[in-house]
């Protein structure tokens, strides 16, 4: 049973969402939040597999409300849900702490998926169009100034280990790593395993993020 907090400021789409989410055994929806400050309070409380927010609401936005429950450190993790037309914010909420999102358009199939995803601490975007999204929105977001700290995880990485980071930061599944370097799937999971360890991401979309800010990823840069 993966238990879901629904955070979004139009009643009518947090009941759209519970409806669907309530159709299904495996999710359970345990509260609802109305604005960023609500969904930072119950997810403290409620302490949700997965927080489903929206971006775009008054006062505390997704963004910073996103933010708050990853520091917080706790269990729950956050699906970004968006209007891409809109969204120039879905960088700024990737960095933020969020494990992934998707469009407010994804089919009911697309949005349960994501949730299991998310639940079992995989990212629910594919790497590749996470990378075309970062690049889409790369001359909009401003690039954070050097962190000492992320400095010394990247170079507690081992030369393989940073090529593996490239590699997931150009957006390549496991098996396009293992085919380029010559490697075994598992093998490949066991670095990647170790480069999120090191560089303290939650997972491959956190690592694009990571790399992205290090310039190890540019726009345009991906693919083999």
């Amino acid at each position: 049973m993966t238990t879901v907090l629904i955070v979004d400021d139009q009643p009518l789409q947090r009941y759209g969402f519970r409806i669907l989410l309530e159709s299904v055994a495996e999710t359970e929806v345990v509260g609802e939040a109305a604005h960023g400050a609500e969904a930072v309070r119950r997810a403290a409380e409620l302490r949700p597999d997965v927080v489903l927010m929206d971006v775009r609401m008054p006062g505390m936005d997704g963004i910073e409300a996103t933010r708050r429950i990853a520091e917080s450190g706790g269990r729950s993790r956050v699906l970004v849900l968006t209007t891409f037309d809109l969204d120039e914010y879905v960088h700024a909420a990737l960095r933020a702490g969020a494990s992934g999102f998707l469009l407010k358009d994804a089919r009911p199939e697309e949005l349960l998926a994501g949730i299991r995803a998310v639940a079992l601490g995989d990212a629910v975007i594919a790497p590749a169009l996470t990378r075309r999204l970062l690049d889409e929105f790369a001359q909009l977001l401003p690039r954070p100034a050097g962190d000492p700290d992320e400095d010394a995880r990247l170079n507690s990485l081992t030369d393989r280990e940073r090529e593996i980071l490239v590699a997931i930061g150009q957006g390549w599944t496991n098996g396009e790593i293992a085919a380029r370097f010559v490697l075994s799937e598992s093998t490949v999971k066991t670095h990647v395993g170790r480069v999120l360890a090191k560089i303290g991401a939650r997972d491959r979309v956190q690592a694009v993020i990571f790399a992205y800010d290090r310039g190890l990823a540019r726009p345009n840069s991906g693919g083999q």
